[in-house]
């Protein structure tokens, strides 16, 4: 059985892992879906829209540069 109640102390736990796992989660689920937009968006335009590999390469740049930019780490401001 565990100990008494008042034996708890609520923040004195190490999470450092916890929140490095996390921070590598977001960031993997983050360009991870970029990544995937990009190439889905690349296909889309090769290959179901007919108009090419350049036009196809084009769109799949400026939606990853453009993602890249909207993703990016931005310093924090507090207003």
């Amino acid at each position: 059985m565990a100990g008494p109640a008042h034996d708890y102390h609520r923040g004195d736990m190490d999470i450092s892992e916890q929140k490095s796992t996390y921070a590598l989660f977001t960031a993997l689920a983050k360009w991870g879906s970029l990544f995937t937009a990009t190439v889905l968006l690349f296909l889309t335009v090769c290959f179901a829209v007919g108009a090419g590999f350049i036009p196809a390469a084009i769109a799949a740049g400026v939606l990853l540069v453009g993602g890249w930019w909207y993703l990016r780490k931005k310093p924090f401001t507090e207003h």
